[in-house]
């Protein structure tokens, strides 16, 4: 079984290349990829459809003492849409230029950390290694679209309940800096859409209680307090996932140009801190549209409700073995919240522990991004960080019981 640097690279690229791209992934091309890859390390592989067309792949390698709560290492296939006219290349060709600069759409969100998974537990039994917990690898669908089908229709099973999870890594984000980027939580995840409705009537006139007068207004008090986010994310020198933030993303309505129409909609991202409270931060919403006048409403598109933070404290071993991997390893580390989401928010909620982390310092932040690249350098020295952490996570052990 080879282990050169050369096959990992290749393994990425061909990856790569499988079009799982929203709105109508080739899951079918993955699952045939994934499962070529469990023969070659000899894991234990499953495929499960809890939405019809949307398959889960689970991988085990199995520990020496399968008892004891397992190690979940979480990616998803899917990826975001394309505008190729964008590209310098096509980018479902993985293109590698000379400097080893890696151009596809996937390179890193997050294609890369299902490989360096794979390829970590390539080099791993290359050195005769057999872990004590069970591992297992999940590449699940539809991350890109919210989840629901995914990872959160996978958690709800006995299924999920039997692999006896303790612990889960999952993707972070890239840094620009020196520093490797660590998340213990995320922020919520609130889409919500105003309705404003008003009397109409012609173009030429001035329409009292019309809808446009209490858009505006919405539109000011929503944006009033972003710029007020914005503020204090500079000034107290903050972290994005410390702060909520809010964007217009959408506005509807209208018929004709010279007609006052009865109803305008304008819909909002929400990504508020979990630090936030949030009963009243929808007291805030309340308030916001009470202010524009009467019939304006507002309803939930997605409501993201945990808040739950995985410890980073000498009291959670799952961390403390975690992070001394980068202390030995002398890898800088940054710790924060996560600004978007990501499918560890399913885990925390149900109480599991997950660390978000992909290894990709020193590199440009383009998920989702034209022309998103990784270079291979950046991938490869991925593959010996995950080397040690699956080690060290799957040798963890529980401290013995206190004598009486």
């Amino acid at each position: 079984m080879e282990c050169s640097d050369s096959v990992a690279v290749e393994n990425f690229r061909e990856y790569l290349r499988i079009k799982t791209v929203q709105p109508n992934p080739d899951y079918v091309g993955a699952v045939q990829f994934l499962k070529k890859m469990a023969d070659q390390l000899k894991l234990k592989y499953e495929v499960r459809e809890f939405v019809a067309g949307k398959p889960v792949v689970l991988m085990t390698w199995f520990g020496t003492q399968p008892d004891l709560p397992t190690l979940l290492l979480n990616s998803h296939v899917d990826v975001v849409p394309v505008f190729r006219e964008f590209w310098k290349y096509d980018p479902f060709e993985a293109v590698m230029e000379d400097n080893g600069d890696i151009f596809a759409r996937g390179s890193q969100d997050m294609k890369c950390v299902g490989i360096q998974y794979l390829e970590a537990i390539r080099r791993l039994q290359a050195e005769g290694y057999k872990p004590t917990r069970t591992v297992h690898l999940s590449f699940v669908p539809d991350e890109e679209i919210g989840g629901q089908d995914g990872m959160q229709a996978f958690i709800a099973t006995e299924y999920f309940k039997q692999l006896n999870i303790g612990f889960a890594l999952d993707e972070g984000l890239a840094n620009n800096g020196k520093e490797f980027m660590v998340y213990f939580g995320e922020r919520r995840d609130w889409w919500v859409t105003v309705t404003c409705s008003g009397k109409p009537g012609h173009g030429s006139l001035f329409i009292e209680d019309n809808a446009g007068e209490k858009l505006r207004q919405v539109l000011n008090n929503f944006l009033s307090f972003r710029d007020s986010e914005e503020k204090r994310l500079l000034t107290d020198h903050l972290t994005l996932g410390e702060v909520t933030t809010v964007n217009l993303t959408k506005i509807q309505g209208g018929v004709q140009t010279n007609v006052v129409p009865t109803e305008l909609k304008a819909t909002f991202d929400i990504r508020i801190s979990p630090y936030v409270d949030l009963e009243q931060f929808e007291q805030k919403i309340k308030a916001w549209c009470s202010q524009a006048g009467p019939n304006v409403t507002y309803q939930f598109d997605k409501r993201g409700m945990c808040c739950t933070l995985t410890s980073t404290k000498s009291d959670n071993p799952w961390w403390v073995a975690f992070n001394s991997v980068f202390t030995e390893m002398k890898l800088d580390m940054k710790l924060e919240i996560f600004p978007a989401a990501t499918d560890s928010r399913f885990l925390r909620q149900i109480g599991l522990p997950a660390i978000g982390f992909s290894p990709m310092n020193d590199t440009p932040v383009l998920l989702h991004d034209h022309n998103e690249k990784l270079n291979s350098a950046v991938f490869l020295r991925g593959i010996p960080i995950y080397t040690s952490l699956i080690s060290r996570l799957a040798d963890q052990l529980p401290a013995p019981a206190a004598e009486h």
